[in-house]
């Protein structure tokens, strides 16, 4: 992104206050970033989209009897920073994560705005966020909530990778990064942290070991017995078990 680049905003939304409340965080926040409009139904946001090519859109889910994913299906392709703003609940959250997609939660948090912007500007400004593939995944996701992902789109410096949920043996806190590491020997490093992968993925085999592992109950070749133990993965990596989660684990593999 070149030092002179106008990095422009748009907001969708059709509540006024949480337009007000973006407007106002941006301008304290990021007054690099120029407010190029709003819009409150999917019509004018399409007509400011057209004429303002804005860099990042705040775009609301749910806007009286429309939606964000109206307007998303109206454009022949995404090319701006996408964040979407939804008062959803922790199944849309867990949709959004194994997407790939950046969103925040209403009521918006400042602290969160402010992380999910500079997000954006560390990606690249001019880098789109999501795909429209991406954005349909997350469409069906979202319409059936309980659902066991197969794939996972995991977030990195250049873009996101998918993966299927079951080549990965295990996941290791790397300061607010995670790693993975995968069955092919890959590891690819996450920009999203442990916790936030160990809300979405337990419920789907995967095991919090340690504060520092999250693995894949799939992937355990052999546990050794110790204080806690150890627990060796298919990869032969071997991994501590807290001795605080040793019950638990022997419950899950149904061992006495």
């Amino acid at each position: 992104m070149g030092e002179h680049q106008e990095v422009k905003a748009f907001i969708i939304d059709d509540e006024f206050q949480s337009r007000n409340f973006l407007v106002k965080m941006l301008q304290q926040y990021f007054p690099e970033i120029c407010l190029a409009g709003q819009a409150s139904t999917v019509k004018e946001g399409l007509q400011g989209i057209k004429k303002h090519r804005p860099n990042i859109v705040f775009l609301d889910i749910q806007m009286k009897g429309e939606t964000g994913f109206d307007l998303l299906n109206s454009l022949p392709e995404i090319n701006f920073s996408l964040i979407f703003t939804t008062a959803f609940d922790n199944y849309a959250i867990k949709a959004f994560r194994f997407n790939a997609i950046d969103y925040l939660l209403k009521p918006i948090v400042t602290d969160e705005l402010i992380e999910a912007v500079n997000k954006v500007k560390q990606r690249g400004i001019s880098s789109q966020s999501a795909s429209k593939i991406q954005v349909e995944q997350l469409y069906e996701d979202m319409k059936n909530p309980k659902k066991i992902h197969d794939k996972i789109a995991i977030p990195t410096g250049e873009g996101f990778m998918v993966v299927p949920v079951n080549e990965i043996v295990y996941c290791h806190a790397d300061s607010n990064y995670t790693k993975f590491y995968l069955i092919d020997k890959k590891c690819i490093l996450s920009s999203y942290t442990l916790k936030q992968y160990d809300e979405i993925l337990t419920a789907q085999s995967f095991f919090r070991a340690h504060r520092s592992y999250l693995i894949n109950l799939v992937h355990v070749k052999m546990y050794r017995r110790g204080e806690g133990g150890e627990i060796v993965m298919s990869n032969g990596h071997e991994i501590e078990l807290a001795r605080t989660h040793k019950d638990e684990f022997l419950h899950l593999l149904n061992v006495r």
